[in-house]
């Protein structure tokens, strides 16, 4: 395996904060070795000087693609936490749907939520698993559900909906395998009519994504501590520029906001943590 010099690592450390926002520093040598020798040694590269003069080089961007795929932490379950689900059963979505529904009979209840780090999709299908069983007639509903991530690999696999057996068995209910899921080969599939509720596409959090529209409830868990302080500061004052005014937002159970984004207030309901912005 090459050996990475102090130098080159502050060089790819700064070039993977470039192009990713993600940020390591020295104690995560470890990383770059273990998750990036492999691709500088099937390009041929002799250091990781020349694996950045390469990746550098590289107008297809295919060596970029591949070192986000690698330095991504894709660490996600169905469920995860389990109080957000609960917590966006019980109480946020009721209020989003009593605040949205229109006085017309004939017009649709908009709601529309973004799981801004995706993942390999499990956090979307479990919002999606969570909506289809609070309302069950999905007609009187225009749903919008997205799912962002900047890693091509797990955006893939999310859209496919296919799940081995490790994967389904961290965090699914049973009762949701069987009433979502299909057998498919030795492993799962979500069923179409899940699949056809959510949306996947790349997204580079620290890039401009005004264009998504304003969203009601947004998840963004367990990415930003991958970033600087600063970083964090730009990312939810953005975040908060997309949420609706009477939004929310749910973050990971051991993030804070206290001083990243006084636009930020955080309210308790049970055991679960969530924000809504200080209007």
């Amino acid at each position: 395996m090459i050996k990475i010099t102090p130098s080159e690592l502050n060089l790819i450390a700064q070039y993977i904060h470039e192009i990713s926002g993600i940020y390591l520093d020295q104690s995560k040598s470890y990383l770059f070795e273990t998750r990036l020798g492999a691709i500088a040694e099937r390009l041929g590269c002799k250091s990781y000087q020349d694996f950045y003069n390469k990746a550098k080089r590289d107008l297809t961007r295919n060596i970029e693609r591949q070192i986000i795929d690698a330095i991504s932490t894709n660490e996600t379950l169905f469920f995860r936490d389990k109080g957000p689900f609960e917590l966006l059963q019980h109480k946020l979505l009721p209020e989003i749907i009593d605040r949205r529904t229109p006085k017309a009979p004939n017009l649709k209840t908009n709601i529309r939520i973004w799981s801004a780090a995706a993942s390999t999709g499990q956090e979307l299908y479990s919002i999606a698993i969570i909506i289809k069983e609070l309302l069950r007639d999905l007609s009187r509903y225009a749903i919008t559900l997205l799912g962002t991530d900047i890693s091509d690999s797990a955006i893939s696999q999310a859209s496919y909906g296919k799940y081995n057996k490790f994967e389904i068995e961290r965090g699914l209910d049973q009762r949701y395998l069987q009433r979502y899921f299909s057998l498919f080969g030795d492993s799962w599939k979500i069923k179409d009519e899940i699949r056809a509720m959510v949306n996947f596409r790349k997204l580079n959090l620290m890039a401009p994504f005004t264009s998504l529209g304003k969203f009601d409830i947004i998840f963004c868990r367990n990415v930003a501590i991958y970033f600087t302080l600063e970083d964090r500061k730009k990312l939810f004052n953005r975040i908060a520029d997309s949420l609706a005014d009477d939004g929310f937002l749910i973050i990971g159970s051991t993030e804070s906001l206290s001083g990243v984004c006084p636009r930020f207030v955080p309210k308790r309901h049970l055991r679960a943590i969530f924000y809504q912005k200080n209007n």
